[in-house]
């Protein structure tokens, strides 16, 4: 009688990871973009800085305080680290607030923003994420109370969205 592997439930890191590739197709959509296509451009810098904002708070609320707990200590400077690369982010996606395609730096700062998002996640996916696979950390429900916010988040920007 052989026994079937249980499949792992999706938790946290599960759910991070898939952000990152939703992301990383973004950027690649933009890159494809026609250079004077701006409708598109501005479309997909929005969806890519919506997931990114949405990201970095579930993340920042849910996964670096645990993982800063749960961390030896010398594992921890890769969460402090994750902390300043969100913050370069968040202040990159600041600059789109007054931004549109066509505009002098536009294109320059989400060629900086990609640069940023992809280092972050190579780091997070190579080195943070084994580390944290390996404490007791409940990722299950880590991720449990990540899908409840991001849909929170997501009805939010629903609502500001049908509101203009």
């Amino acid at each position: 009688m052989s026994t079937a592997q249980t499949p792992r439930p999706i938790d946290a890191l599960d759910m991070l990871e898939a952000d990152h590739r939703a992301i990383e197709q973004l950027f690649d959509a933009f890159e494809r973009a026609d250079h004077d296509d701006f409708e598109r451009k501005n479309s997909l810098v929005q969806r890519a800085c919506e997931l990114l904002t949405i990201h970095t708070i579930v993340e920042e609320e849910l996964l670096y305080p645990g993982a800063q707990n749960a961390l030896e200590a010398d594992r921890r400077i890769d969460v402090d680290e994750a902390y300043v690369e969100h913050f370069l982010v968040k202040t990159l996606i600041e600059r789109f607030a007054n931004l549109r395609a066509g505009e002098d730096g536009f294109d320059g700062t989400f060629k900086v923003l990609k640069e940023n998002a992809v280092h972050h996640i190579e780091e997070e996916e190579t080195v943070l994420f084994p580390a944290v696979r390996k404490t007791q950390m409940d990722l299950v429900a880590i991720g449990a109370k990540m899908a409840a916010r991001k849909a929170a988040l997501y009805e939010r920007i629903a609502e500001t969205a049908a509101a203009h």
